[in-house]
């Protein structure tokens, strides 16, 4: 072994590599070719090129800012010092906080694999094949991998409780070795995809293997399952991957035996282990663990066409929707246990709302459209990115909100934050979750089924979709958040008959979200238009969609008109927090007040009724936002607060209601 010093961005990196180039590391195309399981499928991001305003700037800041970062407080913790010293490369103790470190490091890997996939660039792949080169250096012989547990059982992390010392496997309620497992498995598929190389994948293989061998039912195994989710969805990711049945068998042990107190001592409600999943239908305990489950639930009920899983998953998607979501698609009202309130537990000012529940949710929702179709899912996703996910990160691209509070009085303190956004975290999670989200978005604007392409989210962007008797270069251009006018130009490869679905947004449909958890104070009347090479169609939306089905040639062009207006939002009133309030909204934002921008009359804002607002673009303010405005207010776009300095700010503001 030598070492080798690397660099990216100006980050200098003391890596571990081999001497000879393992043959694992060549570029490999003997594995299974994954195959869809859900009806609809997703456009690959490799053939979404975005050029939009709005997005393309966030996704660039996370590439070139964030990686950047994200590595070298990696590097400062001992992140990969932790893989080198259980390897015995290095000396010495434990780095870092939490069992669950090692996560970091595989996150960041999944995010420049996404970025690998949608912008090739040797530089990234070299440092990338650099950081799987540490981590194999800390990988036990029988595939083992959670490195606090290599390097010495008898003491875990310092600031995490309730780990067992002792071996393997003892404390899965706590220990995080299955959860590591996870983004483990997650991050090396994601590699492969992106690289067509096994070096990654055959470390998540070999502990994956192992895996199998030690947990099930039969003869020396442990009947266990994880205490946080994760490991299900990789593990159904390797298996679409190898094809290998015992992946995708070992994924649904763990789902179908959590609550199952014949099979292990239950963990309860906080890690949705107090009843069998199939009987679960309030969503309760930690949020993230949560959606993650949900997620592997959902991909069960389509791979298996398992309708008890697929109720189950209706239930709780129901439950969440219409009982427990924030108006920024925010997902988590407490602090104790990061976790799901009662219904209708909405608090603002403490807030919970963690980022990573706000990408699980999106992950989650994803496959539920993928597996029906249905419009209402891509509401939810709309609303958690512009509003309660990418507010996690600041303008920046280095500094995060771990929970993503409603309300700010510029002093309150809470777990993992404050009232402004932080440099780092303890437990660091959420800014690496941002780093292997952000990258893969592009992926989320269209999806196909058939000879049917579903345009879901509107951005300005070039793609080429491989329909079932098809070829269709699409070209979209947007100024969408900020107006809701959007052309489309379609490229079919050869003259053909196919069907377009465009989405109409939920705002553009009188709908918050779906449900009746929140509803605006009034309609608004103005028609969604749409038209084709010029001529406007007399069109109504069908189930969300306008479907457009037609001989179509190289060149038609459809525009869409979605009219916005500032919506006044109103409560459930069960929801008792906002009772006497009302939020604003323009097109897919949620916008909040901040004193900074309301120097002096912060305390007496409020909301009428009749009260009416100009909207302006400001392009110097906030990397380039809509404000909205009236002689008693000014609000910004909710995502963009609190990164002028500390201070107040409300999203739901006292008004009153005719």
């Amino acid at each position: 072994m030598k070492k080798v010093l690397l660099t990216l961005g100006g980050l200098l990196l003391l890596n571990i590599a081999c001497k000879e180039q393992s043959k694992n590391e060549q570029r490999d195309q003997s594995m299974v070719t994954e195959s869809p399981d859900y009806p609809i499928e997703s456009v690959n991001i490799q053939n979404v090129k975005l050029k939009d305003e709005f997005w393309l700037p966030i996704i660039q800041r996370v590439q070139e800012k964030t990686i950047a970062y994200a590595l070298a407080k990696c590097e400062e913790e001992g992140r990969f010092d932790n893989f080198l010293i259980a390897g015995g490369e290095m000396e010495g103790e434990v780095k870092g906080a939490m069992p669950f470190d090692d996560t970091d490091v595989y996150k960041i890997i999944e995010g420049a694999s996404n970025s690998l996939i949608s912008a090739p660039n040797p530089e990234l792949e070299k440092l990338v094949d650099s950081l799987v080169s540490i981590i194999k250096v800390g990988q036990e012989p029988d595939g083992y991998l959670t490195t606090w547990r290599t390097i010495n059982p008898a003491n875990p992390p310092a600031n995490w409780v309730n780990v067992n010392k002792g071996e393997r496997w003892e404390s899965l309620a706590a220990s995080h070795e299955l959860y590591n497992a996870g983004h483990l498995y997650e991050a090396a598929a994601v590699h492969y995809k992106a690289t067509g190389k096994r070096n990654f994948l055959d470390i998540a293989l070999k502990n994956a293997d192992l895996m199998v061998e030690t947990f099930g039912d039969g003869e020396g195994k442990i009947a266990a399952v994880p205490g946080h989710q994760v490991i299900e969805t990789g593990l159904i990711k390797l298996y679409r991957i190898t094809g290998n049945e015992d992946y995708l068998t070992l994924s649904k042990y763990f789902l179908d035996n959590r609550g199952n107190p014949e099979n292990h001592e239950l963990f309860g409600p906080y890690s949705q282990d107090h009843l069998p999943v199939v009987a679960q239908n309030e969503v309760v305990g930690h949020a993230v663990r949560a959606v993650y489950m949900y997620a592997a639930m959902t991909d069960i009920a389509a791979m298996e066409k398992d309708t008890a899983y697929l109720d189950a998953v209706n239930a709780l998607w129901e439950n969440m929707v219409n009982k427990k979501m924030y108006i920024t698609g925010g997902i988590g009202a407490k602090h104790d246990g990061e976790a799901f309130g009662e219904n209708y537990e909405l608090p603002n000012l403490t807030a919970y709302n963690e980022t990573c529940a706000s990408i699980g949710d999106v992950y989650w929702n994803h496959r539920l459209h993928n597996l029906t179709g249905d419009v209402k899912y891509f509401d939810v996703i709309e609303r958690t990115l512009y509003n309660g996910l990418i507010s996690g990160l600041s303008l920046d691209g280095q500094q995060f909100f771990y929970p993503n509070a409603l309300e700010s009085d510029g002093v309150y303190k809470f777990n993992r934050g404050a009232c402004t956004r932080q440099d780092w975290f303890d437990c660091s999670c959420c800014p690496t979750n941002v780093i292997r989200f952000v990258p893969a978005l592009p992926g989320l604007i269209y999806s196909k089924e058939g000879n049917t392409l579903y345009a879901n989210l509107y951005a300005s962007n070039e793609a080429t979709v491989e329909l079932k008797d098809q070829t269709v270069r699409v070209t979209q251009e947007t100024a969408y958040p900020w107006n809701g006018k959007v052309k489309f130009t379609v490229q079919p490869r050869e003259e053909g008959e196919f069907t377009v679905k465009f989405r109409v947004p939920g705002w553009a449909r009188n709908e918050v979200l779906p449900g009746d958890l929140y509803r605006y104070s009034s309609k608004d009347e103005a028609r969604n238009k749409l038209s084709l090479n010029g001529e406007e169609l007399d069109a109504a939306a069908d189930n969300g969609y306008f479907t457009v089905t037609r001989t179509w040639k190289p060149g038609d062009e459809v525009s869409l008109e979605f009219p916005m207006s500032v919506r006044k939002v109103i409560a459930n009133p069960k929801v008792e927090e906002d009772q006497g309030k009302m939020s604003l909204e323009y097109g897919p934002m949620v916008y909040a007040v901040e004193e900074i921008d309301n120097k002096g009359s912060f305390d007496e804002i409020d909301v009428k009724p009749e009260d009416s607002f100009k909207v302006e673009m400001q392009p110097e303010l906030l990397g380039g936002v809509n404000t909205i405005s009236n002689e008693k207010l000014t609000a910004i776009p909710y995502y963009a607060w609190s990164n002028r300095g500390i201070g107040k700010m409300k999203v739901w503001l006292p008004a009153e209601e005719k």
